[in-house]
């Protein structure tokens, strides 16, 4: 991996991925792993920032995602796959930008108001405050180029380079800037329309197997003014039609599309089409997370030895920082 562009990203430790995650981040890091110097972590410290999960709870989520991120084809030849509190650097590095970076930074940050009014929390943490620098720590304790994220993440990269630009003018240049590396996320509708959502019960996970998929793909809505099987239909606000753009190769796709608008096809039709396009590449990586699933301490070793290596890495950035700082 060396003398390649270096990669970083990482996900809280919330259980099952579904479709939504895969799309949204997973299947990008996958492809990642090709040409870069891939470092990807389970934020399982982030899991704390809105609730103190149950006893046991992380470890077992933690294990849960490790299964969907090598059933989809994650490598730890390839990536390193570690554990953010298995890296101590990362909350000693958190540490030090919590003394020079001003509050007004961080109340600017626009997911923390959002998360705020969305819990409706009254006595707000300094955890929930303070994540996006964790977040910065977690970030350039590597040094990596690039971050992957999507747009609603791009205000906390951009919190990330003022910390490092801020530290760097205060220490002297230790820190590397990322670049924000915008990843496209495809519309995942869920089973009734709405964004697939854990919260929401409408989610297809990569877990799932067929007799699971399949009744939640024939049960989903559809275009909601499409009453009549003689009714034309819309696949511009259809959102089966959204996962046909996504897993329906351009053909079907197209016959579908006419089918829809002239009231050609029905919308079981529509459906058997999409299943017959998206279960193959679904359950190729169910029956790789199935294998992985079913050998825990496979899991453990990868995510440790992923982990021992982040911190020969971490442990180097950090001792550049406490010199450049001038402390032990």
């Amino acid at each position: 991996m060396t003398g390649r562009p270096r990669v970083l990203s990482g996900m809280r430790p919330t259980g099952r991925l579904h479709l939504g995650n895969f799309l949204g981040a997973l299947d990008n890091w996958v492809r990642l792993q090709a040409d870069f110097d891939c470092f990807y972590f389970v934020a399982d410290w982030h899991a704390f920032t809105t609730e103190i999960p149950g006893k046991g709870e992380i470890a077992a989520n933690t294990l849960e995602m490790a299964a969907d991120w090598l059933g989809a084809g994650l490598d730890p030849e390839r990536s390193v796959l570690f554990m953010q509190s298995l890296v101590p650097e990362h909350a000693e590095l958190h540490l030090l930008f919590s003394m020079i970076t001003p509050v007004s930074w961080l109340e600017r940050v626009p997911t923390y108001k959002e998360m705020v009014e969305q819990l409706g929390i009254q006595s707000p943490s300094y955890g929930l405050l303070g994540y996006p620098l964790l977040q910065a720590a977690d970030i350039l304790i590597y040094r990596p180029r690039y971050v992957p994220v999507g747009v609603d993440q791009a205000p906390h990269i951009e919190l990330t380079r003022e910390v490092a630009r801020r530290f760097n003018h205060l220490f002297g240049p230790v820190l590397l800037e990322p670049e924000i590396k915008l990843t496209a996320i495809p519309k995942v509708p869920g089973t009734d329309g709405r964004k697939m959502s854990k919260s929401y019960g409408n989610a297809i996970y990569l877990a799932d197997p067929p007799e699971v998929t399949v009744p939640k793909i024939k049960t989903m809505v559809t275009d909601p003014a499409r009453k009549r099987r003689s009714d034309p239909g819309n696949p511009d606000i259809c959102p089966v039609f959204d996962l046909h753009r996504i897993f329906t190769p351009d053909a079907p796709r197209a016959a579908v599309d006419r089918g829809c608008r002239t009231a050609g096809i029905g919308c079981l039709d529509c459906k058997g089409v999409l299943i017959e396009h998206m279960q193959p590449p679904l359950e190729a990586i169910r029956e790789r997370r199935e294998r992985m699933a079913a050998r825990p301490d496979h899991l453990r070793e990868v995510l440790y030895e992923g982990s021992a290596r982040a911190r020969r890495v971490a442990s180097d950035t950090l001792g550049a920082v406490k010199a450049a700082v001038g402390v032990a």
